[in-house]
């Protein structure tokens, strides 16, 4: 006899206690293999397809595409263990594994009976919507008409601006065929909902909300998870920085050498990457964190680091695994799969955390200086900005060179300026003199 088993929204990744389904890929009555991806959801930090450790029949799911759900949460139930006659789907099992490699620092799922314990009142109302777990018990009402009429809409997207602004889709009606509820038509309900503008009182200023024109976006997402980092890395760190320009001309000489000697091609950022490395093992405190409970500074043996990447979805932070192993080659290489997973929205968050050293090039952006807000728990950040002819004193003569501005913030409780400066000039010395490098490996 099959035996029932919830299988509950897992822990992603550090810091992440929700998510939200974004596409499920499974229906009610499939039979789906063990470790067989059911859902696919997006957290603060990168869309996820979440495995399910069981494999059997999926006997119900737990919200609609656009909600979100708390880690621990139920995804779906799962009719697990050996067949009916009727059945086609052969012996079911569980694996016991949940997002490996993902980050998630918790055990493997155990395997449970579901008992019939009082669900809440939002976790029963979504499963009810989508299908019925076996044998619930009876929950709160819910409206006849709510289970009868389904809502038509699509886009997991509509369903987020209803949902942030308390908008109940059942309520419109909608102007796409079939009746399909567009973004423009909770638009207009949200319009027609604001209250009418009043005649303002003497001596008195309007609410900020009241604003004509204004309107309030959610801190949320991956936008709300970069705000929580950088205010915590402001509020926390007492950071200092301090540039230098320098004259990279030789350095893009070198690199040109390089790529016109065949093979793969050598990107800047690697370059400046092995830089940073080679740095990093001269002045080690600068790759660390500070234990505060322990009044303690940490000093890592590896190099995990992180470079800045602006995708549509915002600010990420991708990290390269032990970058001080890799040559310009591999760490060109990871940078390009790390870009590219994080354009398309697929970093897993084990490849989002465990910095310990933070790149940003800024220069992309057009830009020639910046002090950059250190990328927290880290104690440091290389800034770079771009590459640009200027006039330069050269040999004792004024020449136009390939200029770049160099700049570094550091967690002053870590080290002084002199260990600061010394690392900075390293990098700049590296820049201007590709030897150097060479010399000191």
């Amino acid at each position: 006899m099959a035996q029932v088993l919830e299988f509950k929204l897992p822990d992603l990744g550090e810091g992440l206690t929700e998510a939200e389904i974004v596409r499920w890929l499974v229906q009610v009555g499939d039979v789906v293999a063990v470790d067989q991806p059911v859902v696919e959801v997006e957290t603060a930090k990168a869309m996820v397809e979440v495995p399910c450790p069981y494999g059997g029949v999926v006997t119900a799911r737990f919200g609609d595409e656009g909600t979100e759900l708390p880690v621990g949460a139920p995804l779906i139930t799962v009719a697990v263990g050996t067949p009916t006659s009727g059945d086609a789907a052969g012996p079911t099992e569980g694996s016991g594994n949940v997002l490996v490699g993902y980050g998630t620092s918790e055990a493997p799922a155990r395997r449970r009976r579901v008992r019939p314990a009082q669900p809440t009142v939002a976790g029963a109302a979504r499963a009810t919507a989508v299908a019925p777990a076996p044998a619930a018990p009876a929950v709160p009402a819910v409206p006849a008409e709510a289970l009868d009429r389904p809502v038509p809409v699509i886009s997991p997207l509509v369903r987020r601006l209803a949902r942030e602004n308390g908008l109940d889709l059942r309520e419109l009606t909608g102007s796409g065929p079939d009746g399909l509820i567009l973004r423009a038509d909770v638009e207009n309900a949200l319009r027609e909902a604001l209250p009418r503008e009043q005649p303002a009182q003497a001596q008195q200023s309007p609410e900020p909300s009241a604003l004509a024109g204004s309107h309030r976006i959610p801190l949320k997402g991956i936008r709300g998870a970069v705000a929580d980092k950088l205010s915590r890395s402001r509020r926390e760190i007492p950071d200092a920085t301090c540039w230098v320009d320098a004259d990279a001309t030789e350095l893009m000489r070198a690199r040109a050498a390089m790529n016109a000697a065949g093979g793969s091609k050598i990107s800047l950022l690697a370059l400046l990457a092995r830089i940073c490395t080679a740095a990093l093992a001269r002045f080690p405190e600068l790759n660390s964190t500070v234990d505060v409970a322990a009044r303690e500074v940490v000093r890592f043996d590896h190099v995990h680091l992180g470079f800045a990447a602006q995708t549509e979805r915002g600010l990420v932070v991708p990290v390269v695994r032990d970058a001080h192993t890799l040559d310009a080659e591999g760490l060109t290489a990871e940078f390009a799969r790390l870009t590219d997973a994080a354009r398309d929205g697929h970093l897993t968050p084990g490849e989002l955390t465990g910095g310990t050293f933070t790149l940003n090039n800024y220069g992309v952006f057009g830009v020639d200086g910046s002090t950059p807000i250190i990328n927290h728990p880290e104690a440091a950040m290389l800034g770079v900005g771009r590459i640009v002819p200027k006039p330069w004193v050269h040999e004792s003569e004024l020449a136009v060179r390939q200029v770049v501005q160099l700049s570094l913030t550091f967690d002053h409780r870590v080290c002084d300026g002199g260990t600061a400066g010394g690392f900075l000039r390293y990098v700049a010395d590296c820049v201007e003199q590709p030897a150097v490098l060479l010399r000191t490996l």
